[in-house]
């Protein structure tokens, strides 16, 4: 696990596009650290559900872009299942926090994306049995 804390996620409008949010925890590694893989960081995805889904985001296909740097960073990109969603605001900072408590994570940025919009077509095999869809 990451010796620092998480700082407090940031909410902010990106300027290039209204209505969207980032937020940001974690801390730049001590050089010489491995990078966590793929694998450690979709597992903590998969810790952050949808409070009115029962499956978690990973699955249900709101992660649109994960990119983890040679130098432990990582940079997610995601989305909602819908523009009006009560956690909209709280979301992002979640999924920072759970990602920047890997082993092997920096600084983690969060990015809350809106295009392409997220449609079920998205959700994993295992999402779909789930909630009844297959």
């Amino acid at each position: 696990m990451n010796e620092s804390s998480p700082a407090t996620p940031e909410l902010m409008p990106r300027p290039d596009a209204p209505g969207d949010f980032k937020a940001a925890a974690g801390q730049p590694l001590p050089a010489g650290t491995a990078p966590a893989t793929e694998d450690a960081v979709v597992a903590a995805l998969r810790t952050v559900h949808d409070p009115e889904i029962p499956v978690n985001i990973y699955d249900l296909g709101l992660i649109y872009r994960l990119a983890i740097g040679a130098d432990g960073d990582v940079a997610v990109d995601m989305t909602l299942t819908a523009p009006g969603c009560p956690v909209a605001g709280e979301m992002p900072g979640q999924v920072a926090n759970a990602v920047a408590a890997v082993a092997g994570v920096g600084r983690v940025s969060v990015t809350l994306v809106w295009e392409p919009g997220w449609t079920p077509e998205r959700m994993s095999e295992d999402a779909k049995l789930a909630l009844g869809m297959i």
